[in-house]
C-alpha cells in the first residue's frame, strides 16, 4: 500500500471545470500526487485537453473538436459552464499542462480519446510532446482504444500504458501482458483484491477509476491498488494520510 498514486480526474473537477487549468492547478494544491487528463485532436493537429469529442457540455462552443482549428478553439470559454468565477477560462493544450508539471514528481495520465474519432497522428503528436518536455518517465498512456496502446508502445516503449476498461475482464493482467501495458486502469467496481494481488505478481499495477465515495476508497486502499482516480483529491489525500500510505 505504498505510495498510492492520488490522480485528480480532469483535475479536481469537484469544485473547478473539468480539464481547465483552474482544475489542474487546484488538484495540486489540495494533494494530488497525479492528474488525469483526456486529450482530443483539432483540425489542424492541436492537442486540446477536453473530455468529449463536442464542445457543447462544458464550452461556449457547439460542434466536434476535430471540425474547428486551433486558433477556433482558443477563443472558447471552458469555465463559464462551471460557475462565473470560472469565465474566461480556456481549453488548454497538452503543453500547457506539461508545462505546469515540469520540475515536480507528479504522475501524469493522458487519456487517448481517438474511440469514436481515430485521430490519425495522434500518438505520434502526444509520444513527442512528452519527449520534448522530457517527462517519459512521469507520464502514463491510457485509453479504451487498445490498439492506440499498442502502437504507442511499439513508438515509444519508456512511456507506460494503462488499459482503461468498464467491465470485467478474464485475467487481466495476461491481457496487458499483450500489449505490454504495466497497468489495469479498470472501472473500481471491477476491481477485487484478490484481482490486485494477482496483477502485481504479473507487474501490472491497479489504477481504479473515478473513485469518489470513501469507503470505496478505503476499500481499494485496503485492496492494495497503486493508484485511485478521483474528482476529490482532497478526500482521499485525508484518507491516504490517515493510514500513512
Amino acid at each position: 500500500m505504498n505510495n498510492i498514486i492520488n490522480f485528480a480526474h480532469r483535475g479536481a473537477s469537484a469544485v473547478c471545470p473539468e480539464n481547465t487549468m483552474a482544475a489542474f492547478r487546484k488538484g495540486l494544491e489540495l494533494g494530488a500526487t497525479g492528474i488525469e487528463t483526456d486529450v482530443q485532436m483539432t483540425k489542424d493537429g492541436g492537442l486540446v485537453l477536453i473530455h468529449d469529442e463536442t464542445l457543447n457540455r462544458t464550452t461556449s462552443g457547439t460542434g466536434y473538436v476535430k471540425d474547428h482549428t486551433l486558433a477556433e478553439l482558443l477563443e472558447v470559454d471552458a469555465g463559464s459552464w462551471f460557475g462565473p468565477e470560472f469565465k474566461g477560462e480556456r481549453l488548454p493544450l497538452l503543453e500547457d499542462l506539461l508545462d505546469l508539471l515540469q520540475g515536480r514528481d507528479t504522475i501524469l495520465n493522458i487519456e487517448l480519446k481517438n474511440g469514436t474519432f481515430l485521430y490519425p497522428g495522434m500518438e505520434e503528436k502526444v509520444i513527442a510532446a512528452v519527449r520534448d518536455f522530457k517527462m517519459s518517465d512521469r507520464v502514463i498512456f491510457s485509453s479504451f482504444n487498445h490498439y492506440s496502446l499498442a502502437y504507442c508502445q511499439s513508438l515509444a516503449p519508456e512511456i507506460r500504458t494503462g488499459i482503461l476498461y468498464g467491465e470485467g475482464l478474464y485475467r487481466p493482467w495476461d491481457y496487458a501482458a499483450t500489449l505490454g501495458a504495466t497497468a489495469l486502469h479498470a472501472y473500481h467496481f471491477a476491481v477485487l483484491p484478490e484481482f490486485v494481488e494477482e496483477a502485481a505478481k504479473h507487474g501490472v499495477a491497479y489504477h481504479p477509476w473515478t473513485v469518489n465515495d470513501p469507503e470505496r476508497m478505503k476499500y481499494l486502499i485496503e485492496a492494495g491498488v497503486s493508484g485511485i482516480i478521483t474528482d476529490h483529491p482532497d478526500l482521499l489525500a485525508g484518507l491516504l494520510a490517515d493510514k500513512g500510505v
